[in-house]
């Protein structure tokens, strides 16, 4: 840590619990300010790769590489998981994309509760896919809330906010990183507030309740009867996964960056090359595509190997 950098003045025991790389930056900056983390629950490893090795959570292998106990329950629903939480002993769990519910007799055990990361401004887009579901809405902004945890899914009372802007070329991954990079730089003073007993809750508002519903795999499939801008933004939305795709000669090709242009055709035509697909209104040019095992190229690249000629039609 840098000299003269904040540092805690009442270090806390801490359990943190995760399972994507979201809050792998809070942790990290949590010991970095003082505070001692107890354990850091994710969720099991799983088969991945061609291999269908196990391959355990970015959470773990953060955790293991900073020495630190980690717990991979199925499940906190049952007895036994409930007292080895509790057994812990923690002042306070936090909570960001860890994809498990926290029954009551967990959410109570730490002595101040527990906290959770959400990657919107609640009561926007409560759920699991904020960040995609915020970018396919063509939100203008999106932002970190930290809240009070309870048994309402999202529902508990705001600690912390900030908002960022949703720029015309941002992608999912992107907002990803920025999110997790800012619940880094809020959670020390919400973390030491709640130790102090200076930071109070304020009740979520009744009003402009939206829900992020997860992801579906076939929310990647390209429907171009819709608008261009809607197909524009669904990209950038599902990048890097599930990802978009449409079908082209019997093979799937994944789309993974396009721009809105001013041209009419049969909606999924190719109108122009290299590869500019009309839309229900307007056309994409794509900018980016992969082939089926191949490496991201652009659509020249593709051509070359792959010729699309104007009026294929797109599946």
């Amino acid at each position: 840590m840098p000299e003269g950098a904040f540092r805690t003045a009442r270090p806390q025991r801490l359990v943190v619990m995760g399972t994507t790389g979201f809050i792998v930056p809070s942790l990290e900056h949590l010991l970095e300010v003082g505070h001692e983390v107890v354990a850091v629950y994710t969720q099991p490893p799983r088969p991945a790769g061609r291999g269908h090795k196990l391959r355990p959570t970015p959470v773990q292998e953060a955790a293991e590489r900073l020495g630190l106990e980690v717990r991979t329950p199925r499940t906190l629903k049952d007895p036994e998981a409930q007292a080895a939480f509790a057994a812990l002993r923690a002042d306070l769990a936090i909570v960001g994309a860890y994809g498990l519910l926290l029954p009551k007799s967990v959410l109570d055990a730490p002595r101040l509760g527990c906290i959770n990361l959400h990657a919107s401004l609640l009561p926007r887009w409560r759920g699991a896919a904020p960040i995609e579901r915020a970018i396919l809405a063509g939100d203008a902004e999106t932002g970190l809330s930290i809240f009070r945890m309870e048994e309402g899914l999202d529902t508990g009372p705001i600690l912390a906010m900030r908002s960022v802007p949703i720029r015309p070329t941002t992608t999912a991954s992107e907002l990803h990183a920025t999110l997790s990079r800012l619940a880094a730089e809020m959670l020390p003073e919400v973390v030491d507030g709640l130790a102090a007993g200076t930071l109070h809750a304020e009740p979520q508002p009744e009003t402009g309740i939206t829900y992020a519903h997860k992801l579906a795999r076939d929310e990647g499939r390209l429907d171009f009867r819709e608008p261009a801008a809607a197909i524009e933004r669904r990209l950038r939305a599902l990048n890097p996964s599930p990802g978009c795709w449409c079908e082209a000669k019997g093979e799937r090709l994944l789309l993974l960056a396009g721009e809105v242009v001013d041209r009419e055709g049969e909606p999924g035509t190719l109108v122009e090359l290299p590869f500019t697909v009309a839309c229900g209104e307007s056309a994409v040019r794509v900018t980016r595509v992969q082939r089926a095992g191949r490496k991201p190229m652009t659509p020249d690249e593709l051509q070359r190997g792959f010729p699309l000629p104007v009026g294929t039609k797109l599946g």
